[in-house]
């Protein structure tokens, strides 16, 4: 069935193509004084990506909800079969197997599994009967997120692998969990943290205890949160040594960047100064001195917001941060409104992945996050993520047309 074109959520799509529209102009802007002509004309590239995007979003809005809860399953599988065939037959880059190559066209199956486990974890939580407390459907659930992720940890890609667990606990929320229950489930991996000085673990624990004590959340519930966060703690050292050396010195360089400024801490560094130099009203557009003389690296991808913030200052910052809020509180509306659980379910986890990249990106731009390489959605140069990004904005929209439907 065709869907009625006036009677889509024009607002929403209004949002979002006014934010691909801004990030092809920052790539534009990005890349204008680039010494390669192939780098000037990236832009154009996304904008013929984004020609792409919106037929994704023109095909996705016309699917019947029917057939994604009857492939649910058979598309998750599909995309574990293609992150195991990645690793052995994919496109090596940059020390990572993440793409398979067709020629300038480059596929990325981690994408294809965010929205598989969409999939496939909004119609287990529709379809099952246990409690959300159930240990079952607790274990069930978090198994099929830990797949993938560790199948992606694999590549190795580990700012794509934590997009994971955030749909899981958003949909575990969603469903039903209790905030206490997802804090405790948590609990483990704020242990990790303490653990770096035994005595903060050890006060750690002993708060943990207590709150265990006053909350009663069952014995067996309780006394795998406590061994979880003994074993985390205790693997602290195995932990760090198994991450690459990158990744060690990313968090590093999060902690402190001035341990590394001409190094991981430089991409940190210049890009709070791009920031800090744009003030209230920008430099301009095509004017930033931190982009122009190239002191920003991956300023049209990675730090695309940097880009932002100096040429157009905190009001055209803000101005994009207020787009990805509405986009945010119009689909959480949208999900409170749906009939279907199924429904429900899939907003939420596409907003969840689409807050997630935009959280991260944001603060990693701003040194309140480490360096993931988690592409800012809409603006950051890349067709695969502005594909996926309109993807999970076409689930969304037609979420929003047929939320009457059961």
């Amino acid at each position: 069935m065709i869907v009625k074109i006036r009677e889509l959520d024009w607002q929403i799509i209004g949002a979002a193509l006014l934010l691909s529209i801004i990030g092809i102009l920052l790539i534009m802007s990005a890349l204008y004084y680039a010494d390669s002509s192939n780098q000037q004309e990236y832009f154009i590239r996304q904008l013929l990506w984004m020609g792409i995007a919106l037929t994704v979003f023109a095909f996705v809005i016309n699917l019947p909800v029917r057939l994604y809860d009857f492939s649910a399953y058979l598309l998750y599988a599909f995309s574990i079969l293609l992150l195991v065939l990645v690793l052995f037959v994919g496109s090596a880059r940059m020390g990572s197997m993440r793409w398979f190559s067709f020629g300038p066209i480059n596929f990325a199956p981690a994408d294809l599994a965010k929205l598989a486990l969409i999939f496939a974890l909004s119609r287990y939580f529709a379809y099952s009967k246990v409690p959300p407390t159930s240990k079952r459907r607790l274990a069930f659930s978090a198994l099929l997120a830990i797949v993938p992720m560790m199948l992606i940890l694999k590549q190795p890609d580990l700012g794509t692998s934590l997009v994971f667990p955030i749909v899981l606990f958003a949909l575990w929320f969603w469903s039903g969990l209790r905030p206490v229950y997802l804090l405790l489930i948590l609990s483990p991996f704020v242990s990790l943290l303490a653990a770096t000085h035994w005595i903060a673990w050890a006060i750690y624990l002993g708060l943990l205890l207590i709150f265990l004590f006053f909350l009663r959340p069952g014995m067996v519930f309780s006394i795998f949160t406590v061994l979880a966060n003994m074993a985390t703690g205790t693997i602290l050292p195995f932990v760090w040594n198994r991450l690459a050396e990158y990744q060690q010195q990313r968090i590093l360089t999060f902690l402190d960047p001035g341990t590394d400024p001409r190094g991981a801490g430089y991409q940190i560094i210049q890009s709070k100064i791009a920031i800090g130099s744009g003030g209230f009203l920008g430099k301009g557009f095509l004017k930033g001195s931190q982009t122009r003389l190239d002191f920003l690296p991956e300023r049209h991808t990675d730090f695309i917001f940097s880009v932002l913030g100096e040429e157009f200052g905190l009001w055209g910052a803000l101005i994009v941060i207020a787009l990805f809020a509405f986009i945010f509180v119009k689909a959480i509306r949208i999900a409170a409104r749906c009939r279907s659980k199924f429904l429900s379910n899939i907003v939420i986890g596409a907003t969840a992945i689409l807050m997630f990249q935009f959280l991260i990106n944001v603060g990693m731009t701003l040194g309140f996050m480490p360096v993931t390489g988690l592409p800012l959605p809409f603006l950051s140069y890349g067709g695969t993520s502005l594909v996926m990004t309109w993807a999970l904005i076409g689930l969304i929209v037609s979420a929003g047309y047929r939320w009457q439907e059961y």
